[in-house]
């Protein structure tokens, strides 16, 4: 993937639209060296759209931009993004899904082994929850509904990016909506945070591109 002269030190990173908020906060310092590019959140609901709304968006790109990352984990496309990827030689976020890079992989799979039936939420899942999951679902219109997709969870996982008592407090109410126990573990941004930090330092060192030093993500 060969760059133009005018991109030949930006780099473009591709984010789910439910990563928007904090892929923008971690790169906010860099400035115009980084371009972001979202994709929408509403398409973990429909996981297939992925790998080809990922493609379009390389193909339309790659000759601008020095490099490209993807800020996704599979996401639900049963490898055929990493495929897509594959064949343009383009990296992304390590692990299955946001919530394994959010509270490390270590931490995540800790959680799923203390209670297999764990349904996890972030911060943008949180603030989002009737839309996407009770709309998007169907359950405002069938609300009999909830226990066949709820019945065999046991908990409400928040993991946090922000500490934030409102955000808390929905936590609270959707456990309640849910008929499950809460549990919140702040994790801040976790991998994706000291990726895109990585990404940022070895793109400008690569490029010899002045990018300002980002700190440590809480």
């Amino acid at each position: 993937m060969q760059a133009s002269e005018e991109g030949s030190q930006r780099l473009l990173v591709i984010a789910c639209g439910a990563l928007a908020a904090e892929v923008l906060a971690v790169l906010r310092p860099v400035g115009d060296a980084v371009k972001v590019q979202c994709l929408p959140a509403s398409w973990h609901n429909e996981p297939a759209k992925i790998p080809g709304g990922v493609r379009k968006v390389i193909e339309q790109n790659r000759h601008a931009f020095a490099r490209i990352y993807v800020a996704y984990g599979d996401c639900g496309t049963a490898g055929e993004l990493d495929r897509v990827l594959a064949e343009y030689e383009v990296e992304r976020l390590p692990g299955p899904h946001c919530y394994s890079f959010y509270a490390g992989t270590e931490q995540f799979e800790a959680l799923v082994n203390e209670e297999p039936g764990s349904f996890f939420v972030t911060d943008y899942l949180l603030g989002n929850f009737q839309r996407l999951v009770i709309k998007g679902l169907g359950l405002d219109r069938f609300p009999q509904l909830l226990t066949s997709y709820f019945g065999n969870y046991r908990r409400l996982v928040y993991l946090a990016q922000r500490s934030d008592a409102s955000l808390v407090d929905q936590a609270q109410q959707v456990a309640g909506q849910l008929g499950l126990e809460l549990v919140c573990r702040p994790v801040g941004y976790g991998l994706l945070g000291n990726q895109l930090v990585q990404l940022t330092a070895q793109h400008a060192s690569a490029t010899s591109a002045v990018i300002p030093a980002i700190g440590q993500v809480a």
